[in-house]
Protein backbone atom coordinates (compact mmCIF):
# COMPACT_ATOMS: atom_id res chain seq x y z
CA UNK A 1 0.00 0.00 0.00
CA UNK A 2 2.86 2.05 0.71
CA UNK A 3 4.87 1.64 -2.10
CA UNK A 4 1.71 2.69 -4.77
CA UNK A 5 1.56 5.76 -2.49
CA UNK A 6 5.21 6.75 -2.89
CA UNK A 7 5.22 5.79 -6.69
CA UNK A 8 2.54 8.49 -6.96
CA UNK A 9 4.60 10.51 -5.16
CA UNK A 10 7.51 10.06 -7.40
CA UNK A 11 5.34 10.83 -10.63
CA UNK A 12 3.52 14.14 -9.25
CA UNK A 13 7.35 15.33 -8.68
CA UNK A 14 8.71 14.26 -11.95
CA UNK A 15 5.72 16.07 -13.60
CA UNK A 16 6.06 19.35 -11.36
CA UNK A 17 10.19 19.30 -12.42
CA UNK A 18 8.94 19.02 -16.43
CA UNK A 19 6.98 22.03 -15.75
CA UNK A 20 9.18 23.79 -14.23
CA UNK A 21 12.06 23.07 -16.96
CA UNK A 22 9.27 23.84 -19.82
CA UNK A 23 8.92 27.10 -18.35
CA UNK A 24 13.01 27.97 -17.96
CA UNK A 25 13.26 26.81 -21.15
CA UNK A 26 10.53 29.48 -22.54
CA UNK A 27 12.14 32.03 -20.39
CA UNK A 28 15.68 31.10 -21.82
CA UNK A 29 14.02 31.45 -25.10
CA UNK A 30 12.50 34.66 -24.55
CA UNK A 31 15.95 36.04 -23.21
CA UNK A 32 17.72 35.06 -26.48
CA UNK A 33 15.53 37.21 -28.55
CA UNK A 34 16.30 40.53 -29.57
CA UNK A 35 15.36 43.75 -27.39
CA UNK A 36 13.27 45.39 -30.21
CA UNK A 37 11.45 41.18 -30.65
CA UNK A 38 10.86 41.23 -27.00
CA UNK A 39 9.36 44.34 -26.58
CA UNK A 40 6.83 43.19 -29.88
CA UNK A 41 6.32 39.79 -27.76
CA UNK A 42 5.20 41.36 -24.57
CA UNK A 43 3.86 44.63 -25.11
CA UNK A 44 2.51 47.34 -22.47
CA UNK A 45 1.89 46.83 -19.05
CA UNK A 46 -1.73 45.65 -19.91
CA UNK A 47 -0.26 42.73 -22.42
CA UNK A 48 2.77 41.77 -19.60
CA UNK A 49 -0.41 41.08 -17.20
CA UNK A 50 -1.82 38.61 -19.83
CA UNK A 51 1.68 37.03 -20.85
CA UNK A 52 1.70 35.48 -16.66
CA UNK A 53 -1.17 33.46 -17.47
CA UNK A 54 -0.78 30.03 -18.70
CA UNK A 55 -1.39 29.81 -22.81
CA UNK A 56 -5.15 28.02 -22.76
CA UNK A 57 -6.03 30.76 -20.14
CA UNK A 58 -4.88 33.48 -22.10
CA UNK A 59 -6.40 32.44 -25.08
CA UNK A 60 -8.03 35.60 -27.13
CA UNK A 61 -11.39 33.90 -27.16
CA UNK A 62 -10.87 34.40 -22.94
CA UNK A 63 -9.79 37.52 -22.67
CA UNK A 64 -12.89 38.75 -24.80
CA UNK A 65 -15.01 36.50 -22.64
CA UNK A 66 -13.74 38.47 -19.66
CA UNK A 67 -13.71 41.47 -21.01
CA UNK A 68 -17.54 41.08 -21.37
CA UNK A 69 -17.11 39.77 -18.10
CA UNK A 70 -16.16 43.15 -17.05
CA UNK A 71 -19.29 44.98 -18.83
CA UNK A 72 -21.63 43.15 -17.74
CA UNK A 73 -20.74 43.45 -13.72
CA UNK A 74 -20.32 47.24 -14.31
CA UNK A 75 -24.45 47.35 -15.97
CA UNK A 76 -25.46 46.08 -12.59
CA UNK A 77 -25.84 49.45 -11.34
CA UNK A 78 -27.70 51.38 -14.19
CA UNK A 79 -30.06 47.98 -14.59
CA UNK A 80 -30.81 47.90 -10.76
CA UNK A 81 -31.31 52.02 -10.16
CA UNK A 82 -32.00 53.94 -12.76
CA UNK A 83 -35.43 53.03 -14.11
CA UNK A 84 -38.11 53.53 -11.39
CA UNK A 85 -40.06 50.08 -13.10
CA UNK A 86 -36.96 47.63 -12.09
CA UNK A 87 -38.95 44.33 -10.93
CA UNK A 88 -37.79 42.32 -14.03
CA UNK A 89 -34.06 43.84 -13.95
CA UNK A 90 -32.20 40.81 -12.71
CA UNK A 91 -33.68 38.87 -15.71
CA UNK A 92 -32.81 41.27 -18.40
CA UNK A 93 -29.51 42.50 -16.77
CA UNK A 94 -28.89 38.35 -16.97
CA UNK A 95 -29.96 38.01 -20.38
CA UNK A 96 -27.40 41.16 -21.31
CA UNK A 97 -24.84 39.58 -19.53
CA UNK A 98 -25.06 36.26 -21.26
CA UNK A 99 -25.19 38.17 -24.72
CA UNK A 100 -21.81 39.88 -23.90
CA UNK A 101 -19.93 36.73 -23.00
CA UNK A 102 -21.04 34.94 -25.57
CA UNK A 103 -20.68 37.85 -28.48
CA UNK A 104 -16.84 38.85 -26.83
CA UNK A 105 -16.19 35.46 -26.47
CA UNK A 106 -17.21 34.43 -30.32
CA UNK A 107 -15.31 37.89 -31.39
CA UNK A 108 -11.90 36.81 -29.38
CA UNK A 109 -12.40 32.98 -31.55
CA UNK A 110 -12.95 34.70 -34.75
CA UNK A 111 -9.67 37.08 -34.39
CA UNK A 112 -7.54 33.93 -33.47
CA UNK A 113 -8.43 32.27 -36.74
CA UNK A 114 -7.87 35.56 -38.85
CA UNK A 115 -4.63 35.95 -37.36
CA UNK A 116 -3.90 32.69 -37.83
CA UNK A 117 -4.03 32.68 -41.51
CA UNK A 118 -2.80 36.74 -42.05
CA UNK A 119 0.85 35.17 -40.27
CA UNK A 120 -0.08 39.18 -38.58
CA UNK A 121 2.73 40.91 -36.23
CA UNK A 122 0.89 42.98 -32.80
CA UNK A 123 -0.14 46.29 -33.52
CA UNK A 124 -0.26 49.03 -30.57
CA UNK A 125 -4.31 50.62 -30.14
CA UNK A 126 -5.27 53.58 -30.18
CA UNK A 127 -5.47 53.96 -26.01
CA UNK A 128 -6.70 57.17 -26.28
CA UNK A 129 -9.27 56.58 -28.27
CA UNK A 130 -10.40 52.84 -26.76
CA UNK A 131 -9.83 53.17 -23.07
CA UNK A 132 -12.80 56.07 -22.23
CA UNK A 133 -15.34 54.44 -25.07
CA UNK A 134 -16.48 51.50 -21.69
CA UNK A 135 -17.05 54.45 -19.76
CA UNK A 136 -18.67 57.06 -21.96
CA UNK A 137 -21.20 54.65 -23.19
CA UNK A 138 -22.23 53.01 -19.68
CA UNK A 139 -22.93 56.67 -19.01
CA UNK A 140 -24.84 57.11 -21.93
CA UNK A 141 -26.60 53.97 -21.01
CA UNK A 142 -27.24 55.20 -17.54
CA UNK A 143 -28.64 58.49 -19.22
CA UNK A 144 -31.00 56.62 -21.18
CA UNK A 145 -32.34 54.03 -18.60
CA UNK A 146 -33.24 56.88 -16.49
CA UNK A 147 -35.26 58.64 -19.06
CA UNK A 148 -33.53 62.15 -19.08
CA UNK A 149 -32.55 61.90 -22.78
CA UNK A 150 -33.45 59.25 -25.54
CA UNK A 151 -30.07 58.32 -26.75
CA UNK A 152 -30.37 54.99 -29.60
CA UNK A 153 -29.29 51.97 -27.68
CA UNK A 154 -27.30 50.85 -30.48
CA UNK A 155 -24.71 54.08 -29.70
CA UNK A 156 -24.41 52.84 -25.96
CA UNK A 157 -23.56 48.82 -27.65
CA UNK A 158 -20.80 49.81 -29.89
CA UNK A 159 -19.22 51.87 -27.14
CA UNK A 160 -19.31 49.28 -24.58
CA UNK A 161 -18.27 46.43 -27.07
CA UNK A 162 -16.04 47.85 -29.26
CA UNK A 163 -12.66 48.52 -26.99
CA UNK A 164 -11.84 44.51 -25.86
CA UNK A 165 -12.53 43.01 -29.50
CA UNK A 166 -10.70 45.47 -31.11
CA UNK A 167 -8.01 45.31 -28.13
CA UNK A 168 -7.72 41.29 -28.97
CA UNK A 169 -7.89 41.89 -32.87
CA UNK A 170 -5.16 44.54 -32.87
CA UNK A 171 -2.49 43.46 -30.10
CA UNK A 172 -3.84 40.19 -28.12
CA UNK A 173 -4.28 37.83 -30.72
CA UNK A 174 -1.02 38.25 -32.44
CA UNK A 175 1.01 38.48 -29.65
CA UNK A 176 -0.64 35.09 -28.52
CA UNK A 177 -0.13 33.56 -31.60
CA UNK A 178 3.72 34.54 -30.95
CA UNK A 179 4.02 32.97 -27.63
CA UNK A 180 2.50 29.81 -28.77
CA UNK A 181 5.34 29.40 -31.37
CA UNK A 182 7.61 30.44 -28.96
CA UNK A 183 6.08 27.58 -26.83
CA UNK A 184 6.45 25.02 -29.26
CA UNK A 185 10.21 26.20 -29.90
CA UNK A 186 9.89 28.28 -32.85
CA UNK A 187 11.31 31.37 -33.43
CA UNK A 188 8.60 33.72 -34.62
CA UNK A 189 10.84 36.39 -35.99
CA UNK A 190 13.17 34.19 -37.48
CA UNK A 191 11.64 35.37 -41.39
CA UNK A 192 11.87 38.96 -40.41
CA UNK A 193 16.21 37.94 -39.51
CA UNK A 194 16.56 36.10 -42.64
CA UNK A 195 14.83 38.94 -45.32
CA UNK A 196 17.17 41.67 -43.38
CA UNK A 197 20.44 38.99 -44.18
CA UNK A 198 18.86 38.82 -47.70
CA UNK A 199 18.50 42.80 -47.69
CA UNK A 200 22.17 42.95 -46.48
CA UNK A 201 23.71 40.19 -49.32
CA UNK A 202 22.13 42.23 -52.13
CA UNK A 203 23.50 45.24 -51.25
CA UNK A 204 27.02 43.19 -50.74
CA UNK A 205 25.93 42.03 -54.65
CA UNK A 206 25.06 45.17 -55.72
CA UNK A 207 28.06 47.56 -54.64
CA UNK A 208 30.82 45.27 -57.38
CA UNK A 209 28.29 46.12 -59.92
CA UNK A 210 27.88 49.42 -59.21
CA UNK A 211 31.99 50.27 -59.26
CA UNK A 212 32.00 48.07 -62.54
CA UNK A 213 29.28 50.64 -63.84
CA UNK A 214 31.18 53.71 -62.48
CA UNK A 215 34.63 51.87 -64.27
CA UNK A 216 32.70 52.21 -67.81
CA UNK A 217 31.48 55.50 -67.37
CA UNK A 218 34.96 56.95 -66.62
CA UNK A 219 36.50 55.10 -69.33
CA UNK A 220 33.64 56.37 -71.79
CA UNK A 221 34.37 59.78 -70.47
CA UNK A 222 37.99 59.70 -71.04
CA UNK A 223 37.96 58.00 -74.79
CA UNK A 224 35.79 61.16 -75.31
CA UNK A 225 38.09 63.48 -74.17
Amino acid sequence: MIRPIYALHIQRLNALGKCVNRLSNWESRLESLETKDRDILLGTSLSKLFTKLPLWASHPANIGGFYGLLVAIALILPYRFASEENAGWLGDWGLHCCLLLVACFFLGLCSTIIVSLTKRYPIAPPRTLLYPMPFLGLAILTIDRTGIINIPSAICWILLLLPGPMYVHLSWAPRWRLLCMIEDGYNPFENTIDEDKDYDRNIITTKPDDLELISVVDEFESSEE
